[in-house]
């Protein structure tokens, strides 16, 4: 088992087993890759698990620093709870745990630090579990906290998976985003792009990501169709992405602008992470495509208001637009009665500006 004590303690071995549960969210999957090459640097010899929910199975599935991934079907163990179907979806959860049990795992590294994350390590039998941040009470199922200091009014992206790698010593400098992209996936997006009259080298595309699970999150429509004619103006051939459920949003942003390509719902997310990274530039809220972009290290403008995970992308051709008001961030719970204020202070000139600038900077 690798020592408690992280950087200053010895190994009882150089080749642990290390599972790493963050099971959803695509942004912070996407933040939390840069575990991968520190985790590598500390331990070359590790064999390395990931468990995560099939939605973000895409972005791991063709990485060469994993050895292995667990896909927790959460979706379809729901399902079986509404039929009633209570026999298979205990056979189910056991057949799990004993997959988590046969890893015979020295370390687990509960990044989602959540009472569902916290089961799992725990039932993993693990002798070292550490709950990052702990939240639901899943710090009480393992054998380990860990808290990052405050970050002060400059965070960084992926703040606390940073922490979490310097806690078990790693280098600084070893944890960047991580994002391995299949073969198969390239040839998707630009198959996709070639068909809706799109060359990757040839004429620019701009990337533009309005989607978010919270209406609080977005932008406005008629702003995004006024951002995608000033880009076609300056040259650029703009692209919607997204996924299937954004299809009718993307279709109103869409109607009257010929020049707007729509490919929402059209990629698997492999394929949207690789039209992303032939990108020369991107824009979008607060969405995990919108992280690929500093992690891919893509020019960048983020736009975030009732949420903010970070000002310093900590990528140099990336930037964050954030007008600080004093009700914001209110991530879940918005005061202003649907008027989005703080969305709103982010007018497209500013918007279209702050692009030119990000996408002039040298590589």
């Amino acid at each position: 088992m690798a020592s408690h004590s992280g950087r200053d303690g010895p190994d009882r071995h150089e080749a642990p087993r290390i599972l790493i549960l963050r099971l959803s969210a695509i942004g912070d999957v996407v933040m939390a890759s840069g575990l991968l090459p520190a985790l590598r640097s500390r331990w070359p010899n590790a064999h390395v698990t990931w468990m995560v929910e099939p939605a973000a199975l895409p972005l791991l599935a063709p990485n060469p620093r994993l050895d292995e991934l667990i896909v927790w079907p959460r979706s379809e163990w729901r399902q079986l709870w509404r039929e009633r179907r209570f026999i298979t979806l205990a056979q189910r959860v056991l057949a799990l745990r004993r997959t988590l049990r046969d890893g015979r795992f020295d370390l687990v590294l509960d990044l989602q630090g959540l009472l569902k994350s916290a089961l799992w390590s725990w039932l993993s039998g693990a002798p070292r579990r550490i709950c990052l941040i702990g939240r639901e009470g899943s710090h009480w199922l393992a054998t380990e906290r860990v808290i990052p200091p405050p970050q002060g009014p400059s965070k960084r992206m992926g703040n606390e998976y940073r922490h979490l790698a310097r806690h078990l010593g790693a280098a600084e400098e070893t944890f960047l985003p991580d994002l391995a992209i299949a073969a198969s996936a390239r040839d998707a997006a630009r198959e996709a792009l070639r068909a809706a009259g799109i060359d990757a080298h040839g004429r620019p595309y701009a990337v533009l990501c309005p989607f978010t699970t919270r209406a609080q999150k977005h932008w406005f429509e008629d702003r995004w169709a006024a951002l995608a004619q000033r880009l076609l103006e300056a040259g650029w051939s703009p692209v919607l992405l997204g996924g299937p459920g954004d299809r009718e949003a993307a279709n109103r942003i869409a109607a009257g602008l010929p020049g707007l390509v729509n490919l929402v719902g059209r990629l698997q997310l492999d394929g949207s992470t690789a039209a992303i990274s032939e990108a020369a530039l991107l824009i979008g809220v607060d969405t995990g495509l919108t992280h690929m972009g500093s992690a891919l290290n893509i020019p960048t403008v983020a736009l975030f208001g009732a949420t903010c995970p970070y000002l310093d992308p900590m990528a140099p051709r990336s930037r964050v637009l954030y007008e600080k008001l004093a009700c914001s961030p209110c991530r879940r719970n918005p005061t202003c009665d649907g008027r989005f204020d703080c969305m709103r202070a982010l007018d497209v000139d500013r918007v279209m500006k702050e692009a030119l600038r990000v996408a002039a900077l040298p590589v």
